[in-house]
């Protein structure tokens, strides 16, 4: 079975949305990405960084999944990065009200010696010099690198950030970002600029209406479901992308096919991750409830065009 290593942040989040709002909870791209990629049953890892104040509770709940965190390090006397958000009406715009990067600030990370060689490695939401340490650690290229980042980074740290774009097989950014990153308004030629920065996947996220996957002159497009109640957006574009690489883990087979059916996987995990705040139904996500989700999804988007 192939490997897959995740790097990204295991953290504290307070969220407010206009139906609610939370003390500190369980959050962080890391975790996101290891919940919807354990749906797999696939031998994962994460890589992350927490402080003395994590609880030994959340860290269970993560192997109880069969999730390695031997490589989530914990810093004696230190605390956790905590992120407090305010989701406006729409749920697609938030304002930032508190960020402590605490032990984040100083992260080396340490890939697990037995994923050194993991054959899919999916880099979260960070620094672009601690991204691009775990590829450096790596002992052989792996066979899939999956980048997500965002436009903070753009604005602060371009040039790494390029550097470790240049390195990827895919990129999921949103569609605000992948502008940004090109300075194209159309996405098509947003896609067909990142592809010449590295990428042969573009995946364009765009919330609740979908997602997009560019390989060289192909496109292909996923509807987001339409969904009777949305609590928290929070994690739902790493829980897309810890699906996606999860089915892709999974299945061995990086083709551009494939790939579609990680898109679908990635939303359909995205749907669930919405219905409550913070991690809470990604913990408890049945199978049966993920089968029949799919087949809404299937419903929603085949069916037979007659030519005229």
């Amino acid at each position: 079975m192939s490997k897959l290593l995740i790097v990204g942040t295991v953290a504290f989040d307070a969220i407010e949305t206009p139906f609610g709002k939370t003390d500190k909870i369980l959050g962080g791209a890391g975790t996101y990405i290891g919940l919807a990629a354990s749906q797999f049953n696939v031998d994962s890892a994460i890589v992350s960084v927490v402080g003395e104040d994590f609880p030994q509770a959340y860290l269970d709940m993560l192997a109880s999944k069969k999730i390695d965190v031997s490589g989530i390090e914990i810093v004696n006397g230190g605390k956790t990065f905590f992120w407090s958000g305010k989701y406006h009406n729409d749920l697609n715009t938030r304002d930032t009200l508190d960020t402590q990067l605490n032990v984040l600030a100083d992260f080396n990370p340490v890939v697990p010696k037995n994923y050194i060689d993991a054959e899919v490695l999916m880099l979260g939401n960070l620094h672009p010099s601690i991204q691009l340490s775990v590829i450096e650690q790596m002992v052989k290229r792996p066979k899939l690198i999956v980048l997500d980042t965002m436009n903070f980074w753009m604005n602060h740290t371009w040039d790494e950030l390029l550097e470790v774009i240049a390195k990827v097989d895919i990129i999921t950014i949103n569609d605000e970002e992948a502008r940004q990153l090109t300075g194209e308004y159309s996405l098509l030629k947003a896609a067909q600029k990142i592809h010449s920065m590295g990428p042969t996947n573009v995946v364009i996220k765009k919330g609740e209406h979908g997602a997009l996957l560019f390989h060289n002159d192909n496109v292909f497009f996923a509807p987001a479901l339409p969904l009777e109640e949305v609590f928290d957006p929070t994690g739902a574009g790493d829980t897309f992308a810890g699906g996606l690489v999860g089915y892709l883990t999974k299945t061995n087979d990086f083709s551009f096919e494939n790939m579609k059916n990680g898109i679908i996987y990635g939303s359909n995990l995205a749907s669930f991750c919405v219905e409550k705040f913070g991690t809470e139904r990604m913990e408890d996500l049945s199978k049966e409830a993920i089968q029949k989700r799919l087949q809404q999804f299937r419903q929603l988007t085949q069916f037979e065009i007659e030519i005229a």
